[in-house]
């Protein structure tokens, strides 16, 4: 059986859940119906420097949310699946529109609405936080919890296995 480092060799897509992965899951609702959610930007770095790294992100989530629809928008990311009951649906037709296989998928989750997805990717990912029961059916926990980073502990983990991170993080470093 292969290890998560192979597993996170082969990722050509990432694919997020948002509440309780993207964000921290808690849902802020004002009295006009309005929702807000709070998202942390080292993660959305992170998505970015794996995009530019070749590794397409989608987002497949339950939700509908505008704000959703204006980070990912302003992240680069156009495979957003908003108000996804059947998560599979979404994966299979993402599947379809990226041309891929199934383990060259890695997919996060952090509830049991994501587990049946989870079953079906090469790299199944649970934030630091998620339910027990996702944790179990998980190849890899991030070591922090959803919206606090766990997303950009697996864009670096999957560069770093791929030989893209130092690319990745050059034009940051000091010259």
């Amino acid at each position: 059986m292969q290890n998560v480092q192979q597993k996170a060799e082969q990722i050509k897509l990432v694919i997020f859940d948002v509440d309780g992965v993207l964000t921290d899951g808690t849902l802020f609702l004002g009295d006009d119906g309005q929702e807000y959610k709070a998202f942390n930007a080292k993660d959305g770095h992170g998505m970015v420097m794996l995009r530019n790294s070749g590794v397409i992100i989608g987002i497949i989530t339950a939700r509908t949310s505008n704000v959703v629809t204006k980070r990912m928008a302003g992240l680069g990311i156009t495979h957003v699946y908003q108000g996804q009951k059947n998560k599979v649906a979404a994966f299979e037709q993402l599947l379809k529109d990226c041309n891929l296989m199934e383990q060259q998928v890695a997919f996060v989750g952090d509830d049991v609405v994501d587990l049946a997805v989870m079953g079906r990717v090469g790299l199944a990912v649970a934030v630091g936080d998620a339910c027990a029961i996702v944790k179990q059916y998980a190849d890899w926990v991030t070591p922090n919890n959803g919206g606090r980073g766990a997303a950009r502990d697996l864009c670096e983990f999957i560069m770093m296995a791929q030989g893209t991170w130092e690319k990745a993080l050059a034009p940051f470093l000091p010259k």
